[in-house]
């Protein structure tokens, strides 16, 4: 016991916490200077594009603050000026963004698309694996039809969805180059970029105000291509050619890998591993996962212990998400590419059928 009544664990324990909370403090990412009335996000980013993690479940603080201002008095701000005249776009006076209605459109309509996507794996792949034949899995696609085939709720589950998702993200994209122009690269030149030790090449990308791609951006471009290569196949190009797509099943993909083995494969697999991974990255960024997540710690504090506790928290949280979209795509692959992929030829006329619809197709 200390002679002036001090208790040598309680200097240990308040050492402890104030390791620990200086630890949090350094997993924070950076904020660039923002202007309040965009209301862009805590984690905006200049230089880098849209993606779901750019949210209000942590931007609530700021719109909270920006609330608690424009209500503390009915004239507004000091000198007559009200906030609520200070909105860009003239947005029913929310002080709000574009870029911040344009994220929500991105969140919102991931939600419903989820919920497609849910009973899609589930008629393709989950049951198909439960049944381990085409043939007894057919009628529960054909139910789950009637759910998101209709002419109303097709649109609404499917098509809207991701055109909303897609289109409210490269409006972002662009509505952040403007910003970036105008707010940071506008006044650059080349001599001041190569006075702080930036290179040419990342000089001339700065000065374009072009936000950097994030990996779940470039995944969910692949991600539209894969989906819409997809749904030309499987729904597009009956519609075309037969009028409708009522034999359409599981067994017509059954046909084309036995038929065209190579390109079906490959289709597949990119489907599969694209589309689970920017599915599981993008839920990872709304529940607030993904922020922090990588091998290599970016920010180092010059203290070995807390550097290598920063270290291990990244790789977990990047081993956990990759974790779990491998996981998903393994369930989709075992029953769609496990059993419905070996389901066999389709022969008499409806094979023929189904041979048509392949030949219009140069890769096919």
């Amino acid at each position: 016991m200390d002679p002036h009544g001090l208790d040598p664990r309680d200097h240990q324990l308040s050492h402890k916490a104030s390791q620990e909370t200086f630890i949090s403090l350094v997993q924070l990412d950076p904020e660039p200077i923002q202007d309040l009335y965009q209301d862009e996000g805590p984690d905006f980013d200049p230089t880098r594009d849209a993606s779901p993690s750019e949210d209000a479940t942590e931007g609530g603080s700021l719109a909270n603050s920006i609330h608690s201002l424009k209500s503390s008095g009915s004239g507004g701000a000091a000198g007559g000026i009200s906030l609520n005249t200070m909105t860009p776009l003239g947005l029913s006076g929310s002080g709000h963004g574009a870029i911040y209605y344009l994220t929500r459109i991105q969140r919102y309509s991931s939600y419903t698309f989820s919920l497609f996507a849910s009973l899609h794996l589930a008629t393709t792949s989950v049951i198909p694996l439960l049944a381990r034949s085409v043939p007894a899995s057919e009628s529960y696609l054909l139910l789950a039809r009637e759910i998101y085939q209709t002419p109303l709720s097709e649109p609404l589950l499917v098509a809207l969805p991701i055109v909303a998702h897609v289109g409210a993200g490269l409006l972002a994209r662009l509505l952040r180059r403007r910003e970036n122009l105008r707010r940071y690269y506008g006044a650059g030149d080349e001599k001041t970029h190569m006075g702080l030790g930036i290179t040419k090449p990342t000089a001339r990308f700065l000065r374009s105000g072009w936000p950097r791609l994030s990996w779940i951006a470039l995944s969910g471009y692949g991600f539209t291509a894969v989906v819409a290569a997809h749904a030309f196949m499987n729904r597009g190009l009956p519609l075309v050619v037969e009028g409708d797509s009522a034999n359409i099943g599981l067994a017509y993909v059954a046909h084309g890998f036995v038929r065209h083995a190579w390109t079906s494969w490959a289709a597949y697999a990119a489907l599969l591993g694209i589309g689970c991974g920017h599915m599981v990255w993008g839920w990872a960024k709304w529940f607030g996962v993904s922020q922090g997540a990588g091998w290599v710690l970016e920010r180092h504090t010059g203290v070995p212990e807390v550097d290598r506790k920063a270290r291990r928290k990244r790789r977990r949280r990047l081993i956990w998400i990759n974790a779990v979209a491998a996981a998903a795509t393994a369930v989709w692959a075992t029953g769609g590419l496990g059993v419905v992929a070996r389901g066999g030829e389709t022969l008499g006329w409806v094979g023929k059928v189904y041979d048509g619809l392949y030949d219009k197709v140069p890769l096919f």
